[in-house]
């Protein structure tokens, strides 16, 4: 099975929605903040110097991940997801290189990330990745209790 990495166009903007609802709903961490997000990521993402890249197998989008500007060179990790009869075959690993890739390309000094503490392997993959707990400071995310970060 090949697995591309693309960048988000327009056509893909169900497929986006539809593989981040699936696991937020799965774990009952569906936000507003995500709904404004997945209804328009190129408005909320893209336009303010974003990236979204999504998992192409075959004709398939099955999965996606996206850096969001935050602060000068600070960017979010969000929007982490796989279609759950894809995951366990390294699309996540795949995903996350190519936003920690796109990170280093742009100068980014920090990458940090939110997320709930149900999701134990995705917390297990982004310490394998250097990502380190910290305290959760504000967030957009009533259920996030878990902000780690990865310095460049």
């Amino acid at each position: 099975m090949e697995v591309l990495i693309i960048e988000y166009e327009q056509q893909y903007a169900a497929d986006f929605k539809r593989l981040n609802l699936e696991w937020l709903d799965k774990y009952s961490l569906t936000e507003e903040a995500d709904l404004i997000v997945l209804n328009n990521p190129e408005k909320e993402i893209l336009a303010i110097g974003g990236c979204i890249f999504l998992a192409k197998s075959q004709d398939k989008i099955v999965g996606s991940c996206a850096l969001i500007p935050e602060a000068p060179q600070e960017y979010e990790l969000a929007k982490m997801s796989v279609h759950t009869a894809f995951q366990g075959r390294g699309i996540s690993k795949l995903l996350l290189e190519r936003c920690l890739a796109e990170a280093v390309n742009k100068n980014v000094q920090r990458i940090f990330l939110l997320s709930n503490s149900q999701l134990r392997k995705a917390l297990s993959l982004y310490e394998k990745y250097g990502f380190r707990h910290v305290p959760v400071t504000s967030t957009h995310y009533i259920t996030a209790d878990v902000m780690m970060e990865k310095l460049f």
